[in-house]
């Protein structure tokens, strides 16, 4: 009988890449910010021609990248961006129970949040049972500053790049321009309201307003908004933490104020226990707090 042929192995020529791929996310090269193409040949024990041409390669392809001063490499755009989607795929599939459960207890829909840039953008979103509702927001983006999802996306922030976002962010709103607020909102046209025109009773007006809204978020762990984004409309929204300890998403539910109002800060504590224990289950430490 003829032998079992032996399994395929991966080519040695993709094996190499990645060994320089591991070598620029190591401690020292991290340190150093970067290494050049002689230390890595050392660590590989690999000719210096041969390195530079496959970190040329992996350079084209986004995979690492070259200071164009200090001429040392680092691991590239391309490869964070494909880590950040696949952490952020596996994310939205492990979410399911978890928005089932606020669902379930609120009666209102649910909402997994991310933050993009100056916006605040819904990945997926679990139903209420309620019989009359709006369509959802899976896939809609909307101002970050002014609701309870954004303020608690930039809870874990240092103050400075707090201030560095909210002065980049809020230009336009300080100029009087409201980007992407012309169309009503999916809970906007559940509680009958007519698109926003005049100044919202937002509680930021300020970058002060803003920091002293992150310090209540951290203290209590969840955010409220009142008809700060929507006219109508009000809402709650509690951190999700990866293994990092750091604020990756937010637990979101929004609902007319005329059936919602009286349970916010009840809606809040739930919110946030079902975000600590969705937050353990991506790797976090266990706690009541981790802001």
């Amino acid at each position: 009988m003829k032998a079992a042929p032996a399994p395929r192995r991966n080519s040695s020529g993709l094996r190499r890449d990645l060994e320089l791929l591991e070598i620029l996310g190591s401690p020292e090269s991290v340190a150093g910010n970067g290494l050049g193409v002689n230390k890595v040949a050392e660590i590989t024990g690999r000719d210096k021609a041969q390195v530079s041409r496959t970190l040329a390669t992996l350079a084209e392809a986004g995979l690492v990248s070259r200071d164009p001063e200090s001429l040392l490499y680092t691991l590239g755009h391309s490869l964070y961006a494909l880590a950040a989607r696949t952490t952020e795929a596996r994310m939205v599939s492990a979410s399911a129970p978890y928005l089932k459960r606020v669902s379930a207890a609120t009666h209102e829909t649910t909402h997994l949040c991310v933050l993009r840039g100056g916006t605040v953008l819904t990945l997926k979103s679990e139903m209420s049972n309620h019989t009359y509702r709006a369509l959802g927001w899976e896939g809609v983006s909307v101002d970050a500053w002014s609701t309870s999802a954004g303020r608690v996306l930039v809870s874990d922030w240092d103050e400075t790049a707090l201030k560095d976002w909210y002065d980049t962010h809020t230009a336009a709103t300080k100029s009087g321009v409201r980007p992407d607020r012309e169309d009503l909102s999916p809970l906007a046209l559940q509680s009958g309201q007519s698109p926003a025109t005049g100044d919202l009773a937002s509680k930021i007006q300020s970058f002060d307003d803003l920091r002293a809204e992150i310090q209540l978020i951290r203290q209590q762990g969840y955010a409220v908004v009142d008809e700060e984004f929507e006219l109508g409309v009000v809402g709650v929204s509690a951190p999700v933490y990866d293994f990092k300890q750091r604020v990756v998403a937010a637990f979101n539910v929004s609902a007319p104020k005329q059936r919602f109002g009286r349970h916010l800060d009840q809606a809040g504590q739930l919110a946030a226990k079902v975000a600590r224990d969705f937050s353990v289950a991506l790797g976090a430490a266990p706690g009541p707090s981790r802001a």
